[in-house]
């Protein structure tokens, strides 16, 4: 079983698209029971909130299915609980590793680094643009799970 946890500032936008369209992919590869996949912030701002009505719409115009989820913050345990600890940018990575204790065993990653690169995930909170983040999340995600399975 291989676990994967998302993680951005609040927990409704990027991480909770990241969770969806991952199981997505997963779900067509037909290995979702392979995985568990999960979402987390680094903040407690939005504790128990559903996803962003701009992440549940940006998902629903692409034809998929948004995982119920209520926002909740990443803890120390989640670092051994998961492989994967998968980061939307900078700021994201410093507070998960502070969380975490350290990452002494290299799980925590941003999510465009699966495609080469060391750019940040779009924050809708701020630009209003789900468009740009879901092109970001799709890229990351088609990425890792490439990474993944080889």
């Amino acid at each position: 079983m291989i676990s994967i946890l998302f993680v951005c500032h609040g927990n409704i936008c990027r991480s909770t698209m990241a969770q969806s369209v991952f199981a997505h992919m997963v779900a067509a590869c037909h290995m979702e029971d392979n995985f568990v996949i999960d979402s987390a912030a680094t903040s407690r701002e939005e504790i128990g909130n559903p996803p962003h009505y701009g992440t549940v719409n940006k998902l629903r115009q692409a034809g998929i299915p948004v995982i119920p989820h209520r926002a909740r913050q990443m803890t120390k345990q989640d670092y051994d609980a998961y492989d994967y600890l998968i980061g939307m940018d900078d700021a994201n990575i410093r507070n998960m590793t502070r969380i975490a204790g350290g990452d002494p065993e290299h799980k925590i990653h941003k999510l465009l680094e699966y495609a080469g690169s060391g750019r940040a995930i779009a924050d809708p909170w701020y630009t209003g643009d789900f468009d740009a983040t879901y092109a970001d999340v799709v890229e990351g995600c088609e990425s890792l799970l490439q990474t993944i399975i080889q």
